[in-house]
């Protein structure tokens, strides 16, 4: 077996668990493959408002699935196609989802299950989780745009003590130089990483799906003319299209009729 991503339809939440028995959810080439298709089944529906991103049997993700490596990294095209195509490409899809995201996180967060906590909104861990990327000790680096997701999310100064000392950190540490959102006993992950889901979920998915377009072009390179401002005129050209939909009125009338609103 080489391993699911696995995505359950739970009401208004999107439930995605990685699954890998035996390997703390190794993420195989037919994973990153099946996470690009799954987050772009998100991305496409309009039913779901939030997503919960876990592993399977107590851990969230050892990293890649070594046992595949001999089959293709020793050949320079066949690891490009890996790492450009394959694993960007699912990393990409969760970056490009507009429903917010949150990764519970226990046990196992190595190098591909970092990479891919870096690129969700929310980081809710238990207290046992480990975080690390110690590929050195396999003899290659990060890909670039690995290295560019895991460095913008982490911080420079952390990627590089990871990187480079093969630094294993646990989840005190890591919500303490800000890659978590919060730290909490094992047995109370899921239960948390939920709530804070659900409460999502309930909030106006217009409005989260416009703020994460515009937090996710704020990270884009500069306009042509390597302006800031010229950049963020870009943004300022379509940021204010909602004014008139059915969301942005039902908040306020809601707001002003002192009542729960009911987004649709």
């Amino acid at each position: 077996m080489s391993g699911e991503v696995v995505l359950t339809d739970d009401g208004a939440l999107a439930i995605v668990e990685l699954t890998h028995p035996g390997k703390y959810n190794a993420m195989s080439r037919a994973m990153w493959r099946q996470l690009a298709q799954v987050f772009g089944a998100i991305q496409a529906g309009a039913r779901w408002r939030c997503v919960l991103l876990r592993g399977a049997d107590g851990h969230f993700c050892s990293g890649g699935d070594i046992a595949e490596y001999p089959d293709f990294r020793f050949d320079r095209e066949r690891l490009r196609g890996f790492h450009e195509d394959e694993v960007w490409g699912g990393l990409q899809a969760v970056i490009d989802c507009d429903v917010p995201i949150v990764a519970a996180i226990a046990g196992h967060c190595m190098g591909a299950g970092i990479e891919m906590a870096s690129a969700c909104d929310i980081r809710v861990a238990a207290d046992n989780a480990k975080f690390g990327a110690p590929i050195a000790k396999l003899g290659f680096p990060m890909a670039p745009r690995e290295a560019a997701l895991v460095a913008g999310a982490l911080g420079e100064a952390t990627a590089r003590e990871m990187l480079l000392e093969a630094a294993v950190l646990g989840a005190p540490e890591m919500q303490r130089r800000g890659f978590l959102n919060a730290t909490v006993p094992v047995e109370e992950l899921m239960a948390h990483a939920r709530t804070r889901a659900e409460r999502m979920a309930a909030l106006s998915p217009q409005a989260a799906r416009l703020n994460k377009q515009t937090l996710r072009a704020l990270k884009r390179p500069q306009a042509q003319d390597g302006s800031a401002q010229a950049a963020m005129q870009l943004i300022v050209e379509s940021a204010y299209d909602y004014a008139d939909s059915p969301g942005h009125r039902e908040g306020i009338e809601a707001f002003l009729a002192k009542r729960p609103a009911r987004f649709q």
